[in-house]
């Protein structure tokens, strides 16, 4: 059972509510924020009116606020958007959906002059603003505005969504639209795609420094931005209207066999039974000289091959996937569609195949993620002399994974990352590389056999020999 001090709500409202208000009344002096919410909370209890108005007017003064936000004083700026977001969502959007949509608009429209005073490095505050887009649609859903104004807005939103605030709003807002405000959407979107961003006429290109490269640059960036957004647009209201030819008319010939874009087109027709089209658009996809083929048209060429019941097909080319890159889901997703005890040869044959991998760091991602600790042990053994000691990413967690098995293995990891440090003078590494070095010392009594190198003692007297100036290292070491 909780304490009678234990700091809940069971707990507090036993003081009642007149030593609540005194003691909230203390704790919120000095503190902007605090009073913020309990006037917005006082706003509530007198009807949705009251707490708009409240809400206005910090929105209000937030679009004013001119000082830069960086990471360290952020916190306070995504505490009050969220704040504000949460008043409208709670207070007012279940009693007056009309008023809390109004607000929801008005609090999007804080996302531009925001972001260009705020430094926003961890996606915290857009994230806030993605879940106000995603407000918007339920709130617009309850309210039922006109479906003309709400394709307006939506459109002019859409064109000013610089920072990727409005990301996703046509799928979101399309079940408040309805057929006809998406049709409608559609009709103001292609009205805006016919019409070009003006040029100023002739006579008035020295007043407007049109001659200047900022001037006509502006404007080819605006004229851009505007063939952007129509074309962003109309894909989304394909998608909305369940049109996949129209989607794919958004793409040119050429585009169309970009792997990415093949893959978004076949997906949409596999979706609409039409699985012959998807696999055209999949097979006319330009990936045979490509050195990186997208995990997207690989899983879109397997959904394909499985819809038309080629699965003979679609197990080749899992193998040919894991083959390229030794992709561990796709050697899983073979291994599970073949007879029993088949497997167990197949998975001997992949194991072959990765050990004789050309690069030995995707092998060795491999066989950690797969996972087989012998296979990655007799793999660094076996090609130690390939092992690149810039690649701590693979070589630490490497090393921590065959410590206790395989102590040689894990051992020849570590002297990769310290041999590639002091040959190359990394000094900011050298802490790490004297740790590694220590932990050799640990591992070197648990070796029986050292071959095919040399034992802990004659390394570490062979980097005195050749980095012995090296004072920060061993300073570090000792």
């Amino acid at each position: 059972m909780a304490s009678k001090t234990t700091l809940n709500a069971k707990n507090l409202e036993a003081l009642g509510a007149e030593r609540l208000a005194q003691l909230l009344i203390e704790i919120s002096t000095g503190d902007a924020a605090a009073k913020r919410r309990l006037r917005l909370a006082l706003a509530g209890t007198q009807g949705p009116k009251e707490a708009a108005r409240e809400i206005t007017k910090r929105l209000t003064s937030i679009a004013r606020a001119r000082a830069f936000v960086d990471w360290q004083n952020r916190k306070p700026l995504v505490k009050d958007l969220e704040t504000q977001r949460s008043a409208i969502m709670e207070q007012i959007a279940p009693r007056d959906p009309r008023e809390a949509l109004a607000l929801l608009w008005r609090f999007m429209g804080l996302a531009t002059p925001i972001f260009e005073r705020c430094d926003d490095g961890s996606g915290i505050v857009i994230d806030i603003f993605h879940q106000a887009c995603a407000d918007l649609g339920e709130v617009a859903r309850a309210a039922a505005p006109d479906p003309e104004a709400l394709a307006r807005q939506v459109l002019d939103a859409l064109r000013g969504n610089g920072f990727g605030q409005y990301d996703g709003l046509i799928d979101i807002i399309a079940p408040a639209l309805g057929p006809g405000g998406v049709a409608r959407l559609k009709e103001l979107v292609e009205d805006l795609g016919r019409t070009p961003v003006p040029v100023p006429p002739k006579s008035e290109w020295h007043a407007v420094g049109w001659g200047s490269g900022g001037t006509r640059y502006a404007h080819e960036m605006e004229e851009h931005a505007r063939r952007s957004t129509v074309e962003m647009a109309l894909k989304d209201i394909a998608d909305a209207q369940g049109d996949v030819d129209g989607f794919i008319a958004q793409y040119d010939p050429k585009t169309r066999k970009v792997p990415k874009i093949a893959a978004e087109i076949a997906r949409r027709l596999l979706a609409a039974g039409r699985a012959a089209e998807a696999l055209g658009f999949i097979e006319r996809a330009e990936v045979k000289e490509a050195r990186w083929i997208p995990a997207e048209w690989q899983d879109a060429r397997l959904a394909v091959l499985e819809a038309l019941d080629r699965k003979d097909e679609a197990q080749a080319f899992r193998w040919a996937c894991f083959a390229r890159d030794l992709s561990v889901e796709h050697l899983r997703a073979y291994l599970k569609r073949l007879p029993d005890f088949d497997d167990i040869e197949a998975e001997e044959r992949a194991m072959a195949h990765a050990a004789a991998h050309p690069g030995l760091l995707p092998a060795l991602g491999f066989f950690l993620d797969w996972p087989s600790p012998d296979h990655a042990a007799r793999l660094l053994i076996d090609r130690h002399g390939e092992i690149d000691g810039d690649h701590y990413e693979f070589l630490v967690p490497a090393a921590e994974a065959l410590s206790d098995r395989h102590p040689l293995a894990a051992t020849l990891a570590l002297r990769a990352m310290i041999d590639f440090t002091l040959s190359k003078a990394r000094s900011k590494r050298y802490g790490y590389a004297a740790r590694h070095l220590a932990t050799c010392g640990d591992l070197a009594g648990r070796i029986e056999d050292f071959a095919p190198v040399e034992t802990h003692d004659a390394y570490v007297a062979r980097l005195k020999s050749e980095h012995g100036r090296k004072s920060g290292f061993w300073g570090h070491f000792a």
